[in-house]
């Protein structure tokens, strides 16, 4: 290849002259929420999210998104203020919806259509799918063993592509053919107009569809040129929940493969979801059932046992997670030792070495290393230091009803069993708070606070006896 043809190779990329246009307008009826149907949450992000950033890969000149029920709310999650922005006010269709964006879109460029419902297409097949656009029309298809409501693929005894014929509009010997259109398509804008111009709503569903622009440009002898998807699963489309579940365990697999493709150990990969972005480090081992949304990162030598929640958390190196604990916008330091059932609330920071045991929630605070609280308690709007101890049914009193008060605990204190601190309040370095104190005042360090009620004693006192009836 010369310095010249590469020169010309790299100015026609898929980035160069490329407008992308999302076709996000469809309401979802048999998905039966309340959600825009693009809005679904597939592995925690919206379906749409996956098209916008394959787009995006392919740094195109321009991105329009073409929605229509909900479409508020579509822009609000997607948040893309560099996006043109269309409404579909009736659906009419995918050709009637690509006829909204032609005022977003260049003469002399290429046209990509994906679609907001279809989320795991590589950019990769995108990428050829550009590239056999330069001087064609490029549609992507796919063989199906079952392709059941896809349009068809028709050709010609030589293999050349005549046209595409919908579902309900096919015979029965073209629903035979197993080549489906996927509705993927790149297309030179040069002659998308007149196409969509002609386009008729004569068919079963009255709609105007894209795919009649290939008989357009057959007819006219415009070349046509077909590029397949490597696997079925790029291209599948979410019209129904059972098609979501479909989907959302390919991506929990693939996201489980790669996990362990980078070391990370996990008793059944069939049982983990990834609803975000896990990270982990080197030693890491995960049990069965556990669920990670937002952005969570697991150090080095971490491992966390069955059935744990963890979001938006960053956990230590060589720290434990023990069954049934839930962690959310918490951070854990290094070799900490956390549940079971165990919760930390947002705003929680421990640090390194620190014990957490069943049945604790700890909101807002910040424990320092080597504090211990391993039953039954509740510590919300705390300080605490280093090397506390809080016994089992402590609580911190931190809520009048109407605001939220702080609780501090100094280094080496020690906190009886059944205490309650009612804050705001101050417990001094190395100070004792005795089983069954009910704290309203501060203590000074080293001292020793107690409130119980003297005991009294009734001699030979009889339990009262049931009643015959």
């Amino acid at each position: 290849m010369t310095f010249s043809q590469a020169k010309k190779k790299a100015e026609t990329r898929a980035g160069d002259g490329l407008d992308v246009v999302i076709l996000a307008a469809g309401q979802g009826k048999r998905m039966n929420s309340p959600l825009p149907k693009v809005l679904t949450p597939l592995a925690g992000k919206p379906l749409v999210s996956y098209a916008i950033r394959a787009a995006k890969s392919l740094s195109p000149r321009s991105v329009c998104v073409v929605h229509g029920h909900g479409g508020d709310a579509v822009r609000r999650a997607v948040g893309a203020s560099d996006f043109s922005w269309v409404l579909q006010e009736t659906q009419s269709g995918t050709g009637h919806a690509l006829l909204q964006a032609m005022p977003h879109l260049e003469r002399d460029g290429i046209a990509l259509v994906l679609f907001g419902d279809v989320p795991l297409i590589r950019v990769e097949t995108l990428e050829k799918l550009v590239e056999a656009a330069h001087g064609a029309l490029a549609v992507l298809t796919v063989e199906l063993s079952d392709p059941t409501g896809y349009g068809r693929i028709l050709r010609d005894g030589h293999g050349k592509i005549l046209r595409i014929v919908e579902q309900k509009d096919a015979s029965e010997d073209e629903r035979r053919v197993r080549e489906a259109n996927t509705g993927i398509m790149a297309i030179p804008e040069v002659r998308l107009g007149d196409w969509l111009a002609r386009l008729s709503n004569d068919n079963a569903q009255k709609e105007y569809y894209l795919t009649d622009i290939v008989a357009l440009a057959v007819e006219e002898g415009f070349p046509v040129r077909t590029v397949q998807a490597e696997c079925e699963c790029e291209v599948l489309g979410v019209n129904s929940p059972k098609e979501l579940a479909t989907l959302e365990r390919i991506v929990q697999r693939a996201s489980a493969e790669d996990l362990m493709a980078r070391g990370v150990r996990l008793a059944d990969p069939a049982r983990i979801d990834v609803r975000g972005e896990l990270h982990c480090g080197r030693g890491v081992f995960i049990d069965v059932n556990n669920v990670f949304e937002g952005a969570v990162e697991l150090g080095d030598d971490v491992e966390v046992g069955p059935n744990c929640f963890l979001r938006d958390a960053t956990i230590g190196a060589g720290s434990r997670i023990a069954a049934f604990t839930h962690i959310d916008g918490a951070s854990v330091g290094a070799e900490a030792s956390i549940g079971p059932y165990a919760r930390l609330r947002p705003g929680t920071e421990l640090k390194e070495k620190v014990h957490v045991g069943n049945f604790v929630e700890i909101k807002k605070s910040r424990v320092d290393a080597g504090s211990k609280a391993n039953h039954l308690a509740y510590i919300g709007d705390a300080i605490i230091g280093r090397r506390v101890n809080i016994g089992a049914g402590t609580i911190t009193c931190n809520y009048d009803g109407a605001n939220k008060f702080q609780t501090v605990i100094e280094d080496d204190a020690f906190i009886g069993s059944d205490s309650q601190l009612v804050a705001p309040v101050r417990v001094g370095q190395g100070a004792t708070l005795g089983a069954g104190t009910t704290l309203t005042r501060d203590v000074p360090a080293g001292a020793l606070a107690v409130t119980r009620a003297k005991a009294s004693f009734v001699a030979a006192w009889k339990r009262p006896t049931k009643k015959e009836d």
